[in-house]
């Protein structure tokens, strides 16, 4: 079957993609983020197989066709569900469909899913090869260098190359291995070392795969770095707590790109609509400015504009009046 890239306007080398993040990748994140960087390839958050079959889709799956390229994030180990969700995933719209073999969770290995799969590359491998069958969009698969003392590079290789012998070409690779039992995930991202030249002598001994590096990754310097070793970088945690550096991020894999990012009181400007809309279907207002909160950081205001949203948002009749006042808030501070 031929496969296509739908709308992935990806420079080479220079691949910028926000991480699928847990209670956070919504679509109001999403949103968010497009208005920051219009060419980043953006993931939702993980969304388990059974729920794709099962669960209420518009819920789900359903994305403003801005936040494109978007790629859905699901959890799974059952073949035919994953290539019946993967299909789903293509008649909705979306640019990939990405296979999770990285979350440490507990919750998650009770279900026989992600990063303890890194333990089963043959049933990855089958996963991916039925999703693969079922789709034209890409399949990628986003992974880990290891789990528990299975850390070698031998190991990470060995997972890779079973995989890529179904035809996947992609990898994202969270530069830590995965302790599966001990460690809460915010532990797992943070108590293994990060490892970046495994992730690079990956790259280097299989230059005909695209290999994303993901974990730790907080300055445009330190992105710049990345590139030189890999094709693109992940960022997580960073653009969400410092969107403008994603933003920045943007502009720099893009240096095709005309203009300067917009200021924060035009970003909310150009999101009023979306959160009117929203707020219009009974959304609340806090659903949405929860991933707003980083938006002033570093700037001067940061702290007038966080304190109007974390007092006045929650309200259940709150409304664009109140992030409206929370720019203000920010803005008199700067002057």
């Amino acid at each position: 079957m031929e496969r296509r890239w739908v709308s992935l306007p990806l420079a080479a080398a220079r691949r910028v993609c926000a991480a699928p993040m847990m209670d956070w990748s919504d679509r109001h994140c999403r949103r968010f983020f497009r208005a920051l960087a219009p060419h980043a390839l953006l993931y939702t958050e993980m969304v388990v197989a059974d729920a794709v079959l099962k669960g209420r889709r518009e819920r789900l799956l359903g994305f403003d066709p801005i936040e494109q390229p978007l790629a859905l994030q699901l959890g799974g180990s059952d073949p035919a569900k994953l290539a019946e969700a993967a299909r789903i995933a293509e008649d909705w719209g979306y640019d990939e469909v990405n296979l999770n073999v990285g979350c440490p969770s507990e919750r998650v290995q009770n279900a026989t899913f992600g990063a303890c799969l890194m333990a089963k590359p043959q049933l990855v491998a089958e996963c991916i090869a039925a999703m693969r069958h079922a789709i034209q969009v890409p399949v990628t698969v986003k992974c880990r260098i290891g789990i528990d003392d299975d850390d070698h590079y031998e190991f990470l290789l060995n997972f890779i190359d079973t995989i890529a012998a179904t035809g996947c070409d992609t990898f994202i690779v969270h530069a830590r291995k995965a302790i599966l039992s001990g460690l809460s995930p915010k532990q797992n991202r943070e108590v293994p070392p990060l490892n970046y030249p495994t992730v690079w002598r990956l790259k280097r001994e299989r230059p005909q795969l695209v290999v994303v590096i993901n974990g730790g990754i907080k300055t445009v310097d330190e992105a710049q770095t990345q590139w030189a070793h890999t094709d693109g970088v992940m960022i997580g945690r960073e653009a969400y707590h410092n969107p403008y550096f994603l933003g920045a991020l943007d502009q720099r894999a893009w240096p095709s790109a005309t203009g300067s990012l917009p200021e924060p009181s035009a970003v909310v400007q150009s999101l009023a609509p979306y959160i009117s809309a929203q707020l219009a279907r009974g959304e609340r207002l806090q659903s949405m400015t929860r991933h707003l909160l980083g938006l002033y950081a570093h700037r001067p205001g940061a702290r007038a504009y966080r304190r109007v949203l974390s007092e006045r948002a929650h309200d259940a009749n709150a409304g664009m009046g109140v992030l409206d006042a929370a720019v203000r808030a920010a803005e008199a501070a700067c002057a």
